[in-house]
C-alpha cells in the first residue's frame, strides 16, 4: 500500500501547487489594476504567507487527533472556494475587488499550510531510513508546481480573460478534492488517547527546546530567509543589470524563464538525487553542503552585467557570456536549494515521535513562513539601499548557517539527551 499511497499524496501537493503557482504571479498585477494602494499590494502578497505561519502549527495538531485525511480533504475543498472568489474578483473593480482579493488570498493561505499535513502523512507510511527521499517529492511537486502553474495561468488569461486563472484554479483543486476522496486512504491508525494536547504556547516552546529539532528549525527559517531575498529581487537586478525594457515586458518574461529553468533543476534534483545523496552523506552533511553551494551561488549574481533579453540567439552569440554563467549561478542555487528542505524535514520526522508528527513539522513550516514574511521586506529595503546587498547579506547567512551546521549536527556538539519541562512529556530523541 506504501507505493500508491505515496503516489497520491504527490499527486495531491502538485496539483495544490499548481493552483497556487497559477495565480500567485497575477495578484500585484490585479491589485494594480484594481487602484490598490503600495501598502495593499503589499498586504495582498504578504497575507498568505502571514496566514501559513498562523495556521500551519493548527493543521498539523489537527491531523494528530482526527487524521490527516479528513484534514487535506477539509482543506483542498476550500482551497477550490478561495481560488473561484479569486475568479470573480477579476470581474470586479476598486475596492470591492481588492477586498475579495484580499478574502482569496487569506483563506488560501489557510488552506496553504495543509502542506505540513503532507508531510505528516509522508512521515506515517515510510520508514526513518527512506523519510528524506520521500520528503523529496514535497519539493519536487513544489517545483513542478511553480513551472506548469504559470504556463497554464497564461493559457487561461488568453483566452478566458481575466477571470480565467482563477476559474481553472478552481477547478483543478475540486479535481484534486475528488481524487483524493476517492483514492487517498487514511495514515494515522494510533489512537487519540496517544496524543497530548498542549497549548499552541507551550508546545512551540518545547518543539523549539529540543536541541536538534530546534536547531534545524532555525535552519530552515535562515535557508528560506536566504533564498526569499534572491526570488524577490532577482527580476530588478535582472532589468537593471542588463538594460531590459520593463514597459514591454522584457524583465518580465526573462524572470519568469530563470523562474522556469530553476524549477526544473530544483524538481531534477528533488525527485531523483536526494535518496542516493543521503545514502551516501547523511542528511547532517547534505543539508550543511546544500547552504554552502547556496551560499556560494548568492556571490556572483549582482555581479552580472550585460545586453538584451534571454533568448536561444543572445544565449550563443559572442556576448552571450554573462547569461551563461548567470544560467551557471542559477542552475547552482537552485541545486542547492532544493538539496536542503527534503533532508532537513526527513530529519525533523526522524526525530519526532509519531503522535506528534503534525504538530513539530507544523512549527518548522511556521518558522518557513514567517522567512518568507520577513526575507522580501528586507531585500525589498535593501535592494533601494544598494542592488548587492540582499543577495550578498543572503550568501553571507547561508554560509555561516552551513558552518553552523556542520559544527553542530556533524561534529555532533549538541547533547544526546535534553530533560523536558515537567510535566509536559519530551518528544524523541535523536538516532
Amino acid at each position: 500500500m506504501r507505493r500508491p499511497r505515496l503516489g497520491t499524496i504527490f499527486l495531491t501537493v502538485f496539483m495544490d501547487l499548481v493552483g497556487f503557482g497559477l495565480v500567485l504571479p497575477l495578484v500585484p498585477i490585479y491589485g494594480q489594476k484594481f487602484g490598490a494602494a503600495g501598502w495593499q499590494v503589499g498586504l495582498l502578497m504578504a497575507s498568505y504567507s502571514a496566514m501559513q505561519f498562523l495556521f500551519a502549527p493548527v493543521w498539523g495538531r489537527l491531523s494528530d487527533k482526527i487524521g490527516r485525511r479528513p484534514v487535506l480533504l477539509g482543506s483542498t475543498f476550500c482551497a477550490s472556494l478561495s481560488y473561484l472568489v479569486f475568479g470573480l474578483a477579476a470581474r470586479l473593480d476598486g475596492q470591492t475587488a481588492i477586498a475579495m482579493l484580499l478574502a482569496s488570498r487569506i483563506v488560501a493561505g489557510i488552506c496553504g499550510a495543509n502542506v505540513v499535513v503532507a508531510q505528516a502523512y509522508i512521515a506515517d507510511i515510510t520508514p526513518p531510513d527512506k523519510r528524506s527521499k520521500s520528503m523529496g517529492l514535497i519539493g519536487m511537486a513544489f517545483g513542478l508546481g511553480f513551472i506548469f502553474g504559470p504556463a497554464i495561468g497564461f493559457v487561461a488569461l488568453k483566452y478566458f480573460g481575466h477571470s480565467g486563472p482563477g476559474f481553472v484554479a478552481s477547478s483543478l483543486c475540486a479535481l484534486n478534492f475528488a481524487l483524493a476522496f476517492c483514492i487517498l486512504p487514511e495514515s494515522r491508525h494510533e489512537s487519540a488517547a496517544a496524543i497530548v494536547q498542549r497549548p499552541r504556547l507551550e508546545h512551540w516552546l518545547e518543539t523549539m527546546r529540543h536541541p536538534r529539532i530546534g536547531l534545524l528549525i532555525m535552519v530552515f527559517f535562515c535557508a528560506t530567509f536566504c533564498f526569499t531575498c534572491y526570488e524577490t529581487t532577482l527580476g530588478l537586478l535582472i532589468g537593471r543589470n542588463f538594460s531590459l525594457d520593463a514597459s514591454k515586458g522584457e524583465d518580465a518574461r526573462t524572470v519568469a524563464l530563470l523562474t522556469a529553468f530553476g524549477g526544473v533543476v530544483g524538481a531534477i534534483v528533488q525527485g531523483g538525487m536526494i535518496g542516493r545523496l543521503v545514502k551516501w552523506l547523511g542528511e547532517p552533511r547534505l543539508i550543511a553542503i546544500s547552504l554552502f553551494i547556496v551560499g556560494a551561488s548568492m556571490i556572483p549574481l549582482p555581479f552580472f552585467h550585460g545586453k538584451g533579453q534571454l533568448t536561444w540567439s543572445t544565449l550563443t552569440s559572442s556576448d552571450g557570456h554573462a547569461w551563461r554563467w548567470l544560467l551557471v549561478a542559477v542552475a547552482f542555487l537552485s541545486i542547492g536549494a532544493g538539496l536542503t528542505r527534503p533532508p532537513l524535514f526527513g530529519l525533523i520526522s526522524v526525530l519526532t515521535p509519531g503522535h506528534e508528527q503534525g504538530a513539530t513539522l507544523g512549527v518548522a513550516q511556521s518558522m518557513g513562513s514567517l522567512a518568507r514574511i520577513t526575507g522580501p521586506m528586507f531585500a525589498g529595503i535593501t535592494y533601494y539601499l544598494h542592488a548587492s546587498t540582499p543577495f550578498l547579506v543572503g550568501a553571507g547567512l547561508s554560509l555561516i548557517t552551513g558552518v553552523i551546521t556542520w559544527i553542530v549536527l556533524v561534529n555532533k556538539k549538541l547533547p544526546e539527551h535534553q530533560p523536558a519541562a515537567a510535566p509536559t512529556p519530551p518528544l524523541a530523541e535523536g538516532p
